[in-house]
Order: structure tokens, then C-alpha cells, then sequence
């Protein structure tokens, strides 16, 4: 592993615990009013706001005051934010924390698909995979994990063959890259 790699995936983890107590407040605030899923919605369109890149320029303006900062993405939200997401935007300007929304995006969506029994794996192919294969692997997915599977399938033709599957923890590469990369370490070996 390459020394930026290391840091990406330590800049990672630092990001998740900044956010994780955030994603969990908001779950639970959601759950509660039995609002999962307009709140991933709203989270996704806060995060998409904070990440443009126009927007990351005003924000990182050293000028701007933090209760500048969250008025600028309640105005940017437009007419779908509500009191309990812009009261949330006013909380993550004022900890600073408004970068931050794209990582408690994703660990409310965690938390929900967890509490859903749902759980996304990102399928990547050499080809594109019928609805039959797609059907299969999420029905292989589901009976060794024991939760209902959301496949997100894309294709990178430098695979050659096969495909590799991430779904949580779960890492299966089965593509023919692999297979050679194993075989000529065998070789090797």
C-alpha cells in the first residue's frame, strides 16, 4: 500500500468518526418519525450541495462567518430542506462540520439499510450481466449474508473476465485477473 494510500484511509476513518455521532442522531431522529427514507434524501441533497464544487469555494472563504455558512446551504437547498434538516445544516456550520455531510450521508444510509435488513453490493463485471446472472448473484449474496441485497452493477473491461463483488466486509474477486495474479504467484512459489 502507497503512503497516500494510507493516508486517504486514515483521512477516511478520521472523517467517519467526525460524522458517525451526526448519522446516528439523524437516524434515530428519522426512525422516530418513521422518515428513513425522505431523510436519505434530504442527506444526499445537502451532501451534493456541500460538495459542488462553486459552493465548496464560498464555504472554504475564510470571510464567512459558520452561521454564514449554513444560512448559504439552507438558501442553496432550496425549497426541500425542512426545519429539521436546515436545523441540522445550522448545527454542522456552526461544529464547523458542513464538509463532513457526504460521510454522514453515507453512515445514515448504513444505519438505514441495516435496519431495513438491506445490504448494497457493488458488482463490477467485464461485461454487462443479464437480469438472470444479476438475479443469481444477488440470490447467492442474500442466502450467504442473510439480508435482502441491492446490487449496484458497473463494467471495467480490464477485468478481462469474471467479476469481483463487494458487499460489506465481503470481498469476492473472481475475475480473470485474479486467477492469473494467483497462478503466477503459484508459479513462483
Amino acid at each position: 500500500m502507497t503512503e497516500k494510500s494510507t493516508q486517504d484511509i486514515t483521512q477516511l476513518e478520521g472523517d467517519a468518526e467526525l460524522a458517525r455521532p451526526y448519522a446516528r442522531a439523524v437516524f434515530e431522529l428519522a426512525k422516530d418519525k418513521d422518515q428513513l427514507q425522505s431523510w436519505s434524501d434530504r442527506l444526499v441533497l445537502m451532501a451534493a450541495v456541500v460538495s459542488d464544487d462553486s459552493m465548496r469555494s464560498l464555504l472554504d472563504n475564510p470571510g464567512l462567518g459558520r452561521s454564514d455558512a449554513g444560512a448559504l446551504v439552507i438558501r442553496a437547498c432550496g425549497e426541500d430542506i425542512e426545519e429539521g434538516a436546515a436545523n441540522l445544516l445550522n448545527i454542522l456550520a456552526e461544529n464547523g462540520r458542513l464538509a463532513q455531510l457526504p460521510m454522514i450521508a453515507a453512515l445514515y444510509n448504513q444505519l438505514r439499510d441495516d435496519a431495513e435488513g438491506l445490504l448494497e453490493a457493488e458488482v463490477i463485471s467485464a461485461q454487462p450481466l443479464s437480469e438472470e446472472q444479476k438475479s443469481a448473484i444477488a440470490g447467492a449474496l442474500k442466502r450467504r449474508l442473510g439480508r435482502d441485497i441491492q446490487l449496484n452493477c458497473s463494467v471495467n473491461k480490464d477485468l478481462v473476465g469474471g467479476a469481483v463483488i463487494h458487499a460489506g466486509d465481503l470481498v469476492i474477486d473472481g475475475s480473470a485477473v485474479e486467477h492469473l495474479r494467483q497462478l503466477s504467484s503459484a508459479l513462483v512459489h
